[in-house]
């Protein structure tokens, strides 16, 4: 008999090798008998221990997630980018699992994106809190755009690593970019708030205007 020991050794190593397959062949054309010969279990025992290739998706989205967002958090950086600029082959893995599940609108994407944001936001709020992040007239929206600028960069379109002079997405071109975004976080982007005070005036005369045409109606 299986000790409880090696029990959950197998269950770690089945998961693992579907995370793997996910990320790698898709949710939709990965199957149980590929990610068993990658464990090096039987099929049967992958349904013993996780009943269906949908529980088994289930289990792996919870440890992914848990894994990206307990490293984003102790990483002190909004979003996904200061982890992976840090050490970008160490979870490349885990970020193509969570890309997949958004590029293929997985039920599991909805959960990535709204964890990512929360967590992005208690993170933004933390550090306006302490002044170590400047404050934000929206501080929901902040965490939404440095989830987004994340997946952008991390699922960066193939022009656009040409772009860099380098053939597909890896670690030299998540490197390349690392300084470019630090300095645009850091520092902002404009050399004076001209286009903040445009941006809010033009803003102001639609909400007028808006407002207006409501009244009139």
């Amino acid at each position: 008999m299986c000790s409880a020991h090696s029990d959950l050794t197998a269950q770690a190593k089945i998961r693992d090798a579907a995370i793997a397959h996910f990320a790698r062949d898709g949710f939709q054309k990965t199957n149980l008998r590929a990610v068993a010969a990658t464990a090096g279990v039987s099929a049967a025992l992958v349904i013993h221990h996780f009943g269906s290739k949908e529980k088994l998706r289930s289990v792996c989205d919870d440890h992914v997630l848990g894994v990206l967002v307990r490293r984003a958090h102790e990483a002190g950086t909004p979003g996904l980018l200061g982890e992976f600029m840090a050490n970008p082959e160490e979870y490349q893995l885990k970020v193509r699992y969570m890309v997949r599940a958004i590029e293929e609108d997985t039920p599991a994407a909805g959960r990535f994106v709204d964890t990512l944001v929360a967590e992005s936001e208690s993170i933004l709020r933390a550090g306006i809190a302490d002044g170590s992040v400047r404050p934000s007239s929206d501080v929901r929206a902040l965490a939404v755009l440095t989830v987004l600028t994340s997946l952008a960069m991390l699922t960066m379109a193939p022009p656009l690593t040409r772009a860099l002079g380098h053939d597909g997405f890896g670690p030299e071109v998540l490197r390349r970019m690392t300084l470019p975004t630090l300095e645009l976080f850091t520092h902002g982007l404009y050399a004076d708030d001209a286009p903040l005070k445009a941006a809010k005036a033009a803003w102001e005369t639609t909400q007028k205007n808006t407002a207006q045409e409501n009244r009139d109606e």
